[in-house]
């Protein structure tokens, strides 16, 4: 089995050398690729054609959210997890609603940032729920008071949901697993994945963290 590519993308050189160590330190992974803004990243085939690209969202040059876009535009299999410090706001959810498949606190312990490259890859989870929670409680309210016509857009995809589709989305929120959610509701894991696909369809969401700020970004959560 061939290892997960991963990159990294980030202006400062030591979280670059300390993060590609630690993915290194694993056999099943491997850093292909690493740039120091997104311009860089772009130009680079290393990174374009990596599994999992870790972005920081503050860079010189070009910034992670025009990075995140970019690359996706390139290759919209890569799967992206945006790299912030608890106090960043609004470039992280501009990160996601460009294609990121995630949040990653540059402080995480390594095995959370581990854990991450991980479910990511798989697309089978909510990075880190507990550290993802925080992060939307944090980054949503005052988004939605800046973006009427997007919460409006939001509202009307919610509305096309059927209850059971809602509940789906409402316990992907609280960042329980295809197997939890099948264990909540009674239902098998292959009729929670049916319903976690007709969600995202139905949301227009990338994957089930876009799911998820759209569902903080209502409030059903």
């Amino acid at each position: 089995m061939q290892p997960i590519k991963v990159a990294i993308v980030d202006d400062q050189l030591l979280i670059r050398s300390g993060l590609s160590m630690l993915i290194n330190s694993r056999h099943d992974l491997t850093v292909t690729g690493e740039a120091s803004d997104g311009q860089e990243a772009l130009r680079s085939a290393h990174i374009r054609d990596a599994d999992v690209v870790l972005m920081d969202v503050r860079m010189p040059v070009m910034d992670g959210i025009a990075a995140t876009k970019a690359l996706l535009e390139v290759n919209d299999a890569l799967k992206l997890i945006v790299l912030t410090t608890f106090d960043l706001d609004e470039y992280a959810l501009d990160a996601i609603d460009a294609g990121a498949s995630g949040f990653l606190l540059k402080d995480a312990p390594p095995e959370q940032l581990l854990g991450a490259i991980d479910s990511v890859y798989h697309g089978d989870a909510v990075i880190a729920p507990s550290t993802t929670k925080r992060l939307l409680e944090h980054l949503v309210t005052p988004k939605r008071a800046t973006s009427s016509g997007h919460y409006d857009a939001d509202l009307a995809a919610l509305a096309t949901l059927t209850g059971r589709e809602r509940e789906v989305l409402e316990a992907m929120a609280e960042g329980l697993s295809n197997a939890e959610i099948a264990a909540k509701l009674f239902v098998s894991g292959t009729t929670v994945k049916t319903h976690v696909g007709k969600v995202l369809t139905k949301l227009q969401a990338r994957d089930r963290v876009q799911a998820v700020v759209l569902a903080y970004r209502t409030g059903i959560v």
